[in-house]
């Protein structure tokens, strides 16, 4: 039960980020004259192209706003991915990857601090989080810091995709996940990831003593291991990140409470996760986004 509590918690602490991040997003934007794309009118944006708003003024609308590209952009880069851990030996791999790892970490850091603090602290805090966490790895410090990336991708790029652009990408997701973890290859790649530090997902341990221990000691035997005798378990960051973005999305185009219906009910999405997973999985790994999916799209549709 300590891995629920936890991933719960976690996935409402990211939640309360993108909040806490969205509502300076434009003042802070207004106060220094930045001018960023508002979100299409257009109830999904397939593609990039011109669209017409309801004022007769003509936008176009990027590739990052629409659900082609964007779905286009995760596939394939799971693809790479999984081509790049086959070919390529995890030990040439680790340090290109925890590289990248902690400049998503930096980033993630500095967009949740930059909204409420001076520049030159955002940015201390930003490379400080990075640095130590690439030296040594902390269950606690990887869960923050993955958290804070998040939440800031979520927070950010909800501010340009409509609500149910967002949605589609979350279906479509969705069933790719479902697809991942029937065949195996998401449960394939989180164990090679595993390997080498580099899961880009919150690693919840069951004993409140392991938080403080080196990542290394969880990172290992994802697949392999009985689920009675697991002394982690894993959620992954996209099932986190994505929910957050449709937050965002729906707190610019409806405001604080419509968002906080999607939250919420993204939470109890993912309580039904480790419902079905306890219940009828008896521990096994399963894809978490289809129901938190199925959730949040309820949750839209009364928003909307």
């Amino acid at each position: 039960m300590n891995t629920v509590f936890w991933g719960l918690l976690l996935f409402v602490i990211a939640h309360l980020l993108v909040f806490s991040t969205v509502v300076h997003m434009d003042p802070f934007l207004e106060e220094r004259d930045i001018h960023v794309p508002t979100q299409p009118s257009e109830p999904i944006s397939w593609w990039p192209g011109e669209v017409e708003q309801p004022d007769g003024e003509v936008i176009e609308v990027p590739a990052h706003s629409s659900v082609g590209p964007v779905l286009i952009y995760v596939l394939t880069a799971a693809a790479v991915l999984g081509v790049t851990l086959s070919v390529i030996p995890l030990t040439a791999l680790k340090l290109i990857l925890r590289l990248v790892f902690a400049l998503l970490f930096a980033w993630g850091a500095f967009v949740a601090t930059a909204l409420h603090l001076p520049l030159p602290f955002s940015i201390g805090i930003a490379v400080a989080f990075a640095s130590v966490w690439f030296v040594t790895p902390r269950v606690w410090l990887h869960n923050l810091v993955l958290i804070l990336a998040v939440s800031s991708v979520g927070a950010v790029f909800g501010r340009f995709i409509a609500p149910w652009t967002a949605m589609a990408i979350i279906l479509g997701l969705a069933v790719y996940d479902l697809l991942a973890v029937r065949f195996k290859f998401m449960l394939w790649m989180a164990d090679r990831l595993s390997r080498i530090n580099a899961l880009p997902a919150l690693i919840l341990p069951a004993d409140y003593s392991e938080w403080n221990s080196n990542l290394n000691r969880h990172t290992e035997n994802v697949i392999e291991v009985d689920p009675t005798k697991r002394e982690y378990s894993i959620l992954g960051g996209g099932d986190v990140a994505f929910p957050c973005l449709l937050t965002s999305s729906v707190y610019f185009a409806q405001g604080l409470s419509p968002g906080a219906i999607i939250a919420a009910l993204g939470a109890v999405g993912l309580v039904g996760v480790y419902l079905i997973q306890a219940r009828l999985l008896k521990g096994r790994p399963m894809a978490a986004l289809p129901p938190i999916a199925a959730f949040t799209l309820v949750g839209l549709l009364i928003v909307s």
